[in-house]
């Protein structure tokens, strides 16, 4: 019986992975500059810090890598601030488990203050008893450690908690770790949409629909 869960906040939660996906590109138009053709795979696999260097050697520019990155996390920042909506359905998923009696616990990559200020302009902080962020932990999510800790925060074990993921790679470590799991599908995320559905032991394409799993969920 799930007594606990564990949101993911980009691309579960908040409607957000397109900023990531054409945030070089967002800047370079910023300055005046037009980016290459997919660039956003080229700086996928990057750190903001690496993505900047690139920035600066690839097309020249007179800023140094110190300002491109001011200049994108200032962006990144008004994204989340004033811009990002909700996932469509996120809130009757959220109730749903609130209704019930669970606790909810958020699993994020992403800055504090970034997330807190989005889910709050968007009504949904309310639901959450606590954040966690892989910065603040220290460690990805190519390890437990932010389940674990969301999970002990909750007071429950691994196979009470169900865990909300559209990343194959981080939906595979909370399974690994005992988990339930939710894929979650993304129009802007995962490209393994496969990947997420085969492995998630739910899958979901409209959030709202988790409630038709009631039964399964809270035997």
């Amino acid at each position: 019986m799930i007594k606990g869960v564990i949101f993911d906040i980009d691309g579960v939660v908040l409607d957000s992975m397109s900023i990531w996906n054409d945030l070089g590109a967002r800047y370079l138009k910023s300055i005046g500059v037009e980016p290459e053709e997919g660039l956003n795979r080229i700086l996928f696999s990057m750190s903001m810090e690496q993505g900047a260097e690139y920035l600066k050697e690839h097309y020249s520019l007179k800023e140094s890598a110190d300002e491109i990155l001011e200049g994108i996390s200032k962006m990144l920042q008004n994204f989340y601030f004033y811009e990002v909506k909700a996932k469509p359905g996120i809130e009757t998923c959220m109730k749903f488990f609130r209704d019930e009696g669970m606790k909810i616990t958020a699993a994020t990559s992403s800055p504090r203050t970034h997330i807190e200020k989005a889910l709050e302009r968007n009504g949904l902080l309310k639901f959450f008893d606590a954040i966690y962020t892989t910065g603040e932990i220290g460690i990805s999510k190519h390890f437990p450690d932010i389940y674990n800790r969301a999970a002990e925060f909750m007071g429950l074990g691994a196979s009470e908690v169900l865990v909300f993921e559209d990343s194959l790679y981080a939906l595979k470590t909370a399974k690994n770790a005992g988990y339930m799991t939710v894929g979650v599908y993304d129009r802007d995320g995962e490209t393994d949409r496969e990947g997420v559905k085969l492995t998630g032991d739910i899958y979901l394409t409209e959030l709202d629909k988790i409630v038709d799993y009631r039964d399964e969920l809270l035997k």
